[in-house]
């Protein structure tokens, strides 16, 4: 290996000695988990830890397994312990880890984790992070059981520096694992305040206004038919052998490039205005069209911002004047809960251009949904620019990983 090779691309000051390849065990303490019989599990008692316990590298409450203190026979965690999942039905779980943040008395593993045990922990949980591991994982893992054993881990080996480097890169690591952290918990807020929003700014099934209402605003709301503020159209797809009808500049939705996000701005595919005219598609208008899927997962929805066209997975809202867009798109967890419990069929459940004509909903008049239109844009907005924040400090930490370990 060469000399080059030895050393990570980003080191903090004052460090300049290479890195050595040694055995992961050189600086780990590997502990199974515990084997327990059905029996031997209780309402309360000490807490067995498995792999429902473990997401985004943190220990979370989900399915706890409480057993009896009398049949545990292996260690507590401690605190900066990692907890690693070696065994599971799904082979894209091994590997997973999270590290122990906190004290957890009456706490062990399960006896499909591994725990790691370590004076630099957080260094440790960084290494368990990168693509070398990955790779020593799948290397490792048996071809008929999804697994990695402990003998497996003692005989893995990455470059590492010496104590003071890994103290340093563990602690910035856990720093940014604090703000990761931070802002899911920024973005879970957010999503909890949305959903109470949209449980108070809409009507309850069975009532005809909602429990919260914009100042000034007393005026009865009126049930409509999703056919009486709009026009709905259903999509189509022009023949795909003919490399004419899709050589144009017309956007061509299929259900799979909307759901995330509120507006649908282009396409991955694009038709010419001729395939439209030999296909049933039609060409629906910017800014007054609610894009609604209406096929397998229905209700994923979209504000058209561009005029487009759509296949036959849609039954899309054109909405009339003195209808709010983003009303109606906010308002579409109803619409879709309605257009479940009317789909039919034996392959997959669909919703058709007459019944979603069925559909009816409580509309106020058209202030006060630009009122409340105008709130979820808002909403919207901080939360996509809050998952924006999110991700960027996912790409730094993947680019952290990458030029502070040596792979």
């Amino acid at each position: 290996m060469t000399e080059k090779r030895l050393l990570p691309h980003i080191r903090f000051s004052g460090f300049s000695d290479n890195w050595e390849k040694e055995k992961i065990v050189s600086i780990i303490e590997i502990y199974s988990g515990l084997t327990y019989k059905p029996e031997d599990i209780q309402k309360f008692g000490t807490l067995v830890l498995r792999s429902s316990n473990v997401k985004d590298g943190k220990i979370i409450n989900c399915n706890n397994v409480y057993v009896s203190p009398s049949v545990v026979n292996s260690k507590n965690v401690q605190k900066n312990d990692i907890v690693l999942v070696v065994r599971n039905g799904s082979k894209n779980l091994i590997g997973k880890h999270a590290l122990i943040n906190a004290d957890m008395k009456n706490t062990v593993i399960g006896a499909f984790m591994s725990g790691l045990r370590s004076k630099n922990g957080l260094f440790v949980n960084a290494l368990l992070d990168t693509v070398t591991f990955k790779r020593e994982v799948f290397k490792s893992m048996g071809a008929t059981i999804n697994q990695i054993t402990n003998k497996d881990l003692r005989s893995m080996a990455f470059l590492i520096p010496k104590t003071c480097e890994q103290q340093k890169i563990g602690s910035l690591f856990a720093k940014l694992d604090r703000l990761l952290d931070l802002q899911q918990q920024k973005l879970d807020q957010l999503e909890l305040l949305k959903k109470a929003l949209l449980q108070k700014l809409f009507p309850k099934q069975g009532t005809e206004i909602p429990e919260l209402r914009f100042k000034g605003f007393e005026d009865e709301w009126k049930t409509n038919a999703l056919q009486e503020i709009s026009k709905i159209v259903g999509g189509g797809t022009p023949d795909t052998n003919k490399a004419d009808y899709w050589n144009g500049d017309i956007n061509w939705y299929s259900p799979t490039e909307i759901g995330k996000k509120p507006f649908a701005y282009s396409s991955n595919k694009k038709i010419s205005k001729i395939g439209l005219k030999k296909s049933s598609a039609k060409l629906l208008p910017a800014n007054k069209t609610v894009l609604f899927t209406s096929r397998a997962g229905i209700g994923d929805m979209a504000i058209l911002k561009t005029p487009a066209a759509t296949n036959q997975g849609f039954q899309s809202l054109e909405l009339k004047d003195n209808v709010c867009p983003y009303f109606v798109y906010s308002y579409g967890f109803e619409i879709k809960r309605k257009a479940k419990k009317l789909a039919s069929g034996s392959t997959f459940l669909e919703i058709s251009n007459k019944d979603m004509k069925r559909i009816t909903l409580e509309f106020p008049n058209v202030k006060e949904q630009q009122k409340i239109g105008n709130l979820f844009a808002k909403v919207d907005r901080l939360i996509e620019l809050e998952n924006k924040k999110f991700s960027n400090l996912k790409q730094v930490k993947k680019s952290l990983l990458q030029n502070m370990f040596v792979e």
